[in-house]
């Protein structure tokens, strides 16, 4: 008996990287269900009794919705995963602290939510900048870490503990996509070298260059929520049905990374 085409859920608002992996699934064999609103949409069941395996490529909010009702299984880094890396991969400080305790800082400091966009990402100017107790609770985790800045930017979609496609999307803070350079491919697996025993088997790295030319891990994020830029379309599409799948199908090593 034929099994029936796996099944990507798409959220109701398509970034242009979302239309090219939905181009490229399209063209792959699955079948699509794009959302009309933030609930699970019409005609899609958590797999059972022959029905189809059911993926999803979202964002945060969307996903945290549809997901447990689909039975797909979300990945993504340790909350603390970017702040547990050795120095020579970050090539700066960086803290996971109770947002609470961020507002004692009284120095410029990068700020954001680790694995969410609850945090605006951005170079606060101390502390008191910060959404404060009434916006947010004060144990919410943030990533605080110096200041740095890249001269160029590129995206790693990891697979299986190897780097199976990667791309450019910045240029001195600006979007500027592209391939992706040869050291951005070589630091990605140093990375994976030092630290990927401890990320799960899909999963999206950003690394860049700085303006002396050293490299560093800019951040880890979901490659289910993760726009695929320059990478080949067809391997991102890879990370994202591993990152978002049937829980049925996870395997022992990345329960410890769900969502």
């Amino acid at each position: 008996m034929t099994r029936p085409p796996r099944t990507l859920v798409l959220p109701p608002r398509l970034t242009a990287s979302a239309r090219t992996l939905r181009a490229t699934a399209l063209r792959r064999g699955l079948r699509l269900v794009e959302a009309t609103a933030l609930a699970v949409p019409d005609g899609v069941a958590a797999p059972g009794g022959g029905e189809a395996a059911v993926h999803l490529h979202a964002g945060p909010s969307f996903a945290d919705v549809v997901a447990p009702a689909l039975g797909i299984a979300l990945l993504e880094a340790p909350t603390d995963w970017l702040a547990r890396l050795p120095r020579a991969l970050t090539r700066r400080d960086v803290r996971a602290m109770p947002i609470g305790d961020a507002y004692g800082l009284r120095r410029p400091a990068f700020v954001k939510s680790p694995n969410d966009k609850g945090i605006p990402a951005l170079v606060y100017a101390d502390g008191s900048r910060l959404p404060g107790p009434d916006a947010v609770d004060p144990a919410t985790l943030v990533l605080v870490s110096d200041v740095m800045t890249f001269a160029a930017e590129y995206r790693l979609h990891l697979l299986d503990g190897a780097v199976h496609t990667a791309g450019q999307y910045a240029e001195a803070g600006r979007l500027r996509l592209g391939p992706a350079h040869p050291d951005a491919l070589a630091f990605g697996r140093d990375v994976l070298a030092a630290a990927g025993d401890t990320l799960p088997s899909a999963v999206v790295v950003d690394v860049g260059r700085d303006g002396e030319g050293r490299w560093a891990v800019i951040e880890a994020n979901a490659a289910w929520a993760s726009g695929c830029y320059e990478a080949d379309p067809d391997r991102a599409l890879d990370t994202v049905l591993r990152a978002a799948g049937p829980g049925a199908e996870l395997s022992p090593y990345d329960r410890e990374f769900l969502r």
